[in-house]
């Protein structure tokens, strides 16, 4: 299956997500879990109906896994953002992206406030709402659709997820509260860069759609102490940090690294640290 065979899949589960987020009509958390709605197990299910009946594994936030063996496997935050989606605010996404052998290949995700769509397949660029993500041409000029361009931290406007213990030099900042839609606002250009300063960082399933994303229009990626963002072990966890260009990102790297949380070395069975 081609990435845009798997984008047509991703759509139709999107919507199923959709149609759940627009019929719930109570708030309440399962319980089962630290901040999980009824509405996240709904929309899981939804989704996972439509991914697992094309023939994908699905590495999800809220069931774990199904069919891991398979050629492709989706990992999938049904409802990226719920506490926004619990009280009314508009920055909540659905997010999924497919990998297989070769890494990630085609990622999804959507705002399910305002039906926003962002779409990247490896190696053939990313989109919005069906217009394709194009960085500035760095004379100045900004595009309409593509990361903005900025080179210094000090003009840039930087989306976070938790706050730093200090200022780290931009002009401004914001916390939304969806990290998939908060890194796909990078490769539109609404904001200049993101960094993620919490010092337990992110699952892959908060970020992988988003990454994809951005890699495919042009942003530059990282993680806070240099791990690649698709780690061996999906269930390890990672701190990203995105830029409109590499100029940029290297000032938000430096300031991520400056307040800690960098990770241990691995110990072996002897109690000898190793690298990773």
């Amino acid at each position: 299956m081609d990435g845009a065979q798997i984008l047509a899949v991703f759509d139709r589960a999107a919507a199923r997500v959709a149609e759940v987020m627009a019929g719930n009509d109570g708030w309440a958390k399962t319980g089962a879990r630290e901040g999980q709605y009824n509405f996240d197990v709904a929309a899981d299910e939804a989704a996972c109906e439509v991914l697992t009946g094309a023939g994908f594994g699905v590495y999800s936030e809220e069931s774990g896994s199904q069919g891991m063996g398979r050629e492709v496997l989706v990992v999938l935050d049904p409802v990226d953002g719920s506490s926004n989606a619990a009280r009314g605010l508009p920055w909540v996404s659905t997010s999924m992206c497919a990998v297989d052998a070769d890494g990630m290949v085609a990622a999804l995700v959507q705002n399910l406030g305002t039906g926003r769509t962002y779409r990247a397949v490896r190696g053939r660029g990313a989109t919005v709402d069906g217009r394709p993500l194009v960085p500035a041409p760095g004379n100045g000029e900004r595009r309409k659709s593509g990361p903005s361009g900025q080179q210094s931290l000090g003009a840039a406007t930087v989306g976070l997820t938790g706050l730093p213990p200090r200022h780290l030099g931009w002009s401004q900042y914001r916390v939304m509260g969806s990290i998939a839609l908060d890194l796909c606002a990078v490769a539109e250009g609404v904001l200049d860069a993101y960094v993620d300063c919490t010092i337990e960082g992110h699952a892959t399933w908060d970020y992988l759609g988003g990454a994809l994303v951005c890699a495919e229009a042009g942003v530059a990626l990282g993680e806070a102490w240099g791990r690649p963002l698709l780690p061996a072990d999906l269930d390890d966890r990672r701190i990203p940090v995105a830029a409109a260009t590499s100029t940029l990102l290297d000032q938000a790297l430096a300031g991520r690294r400056s307040f800690g949380g960098e990770p241990r070395p691995a110990m072996d069975a002897t109690g000898v640290e190793q690298p990773f």
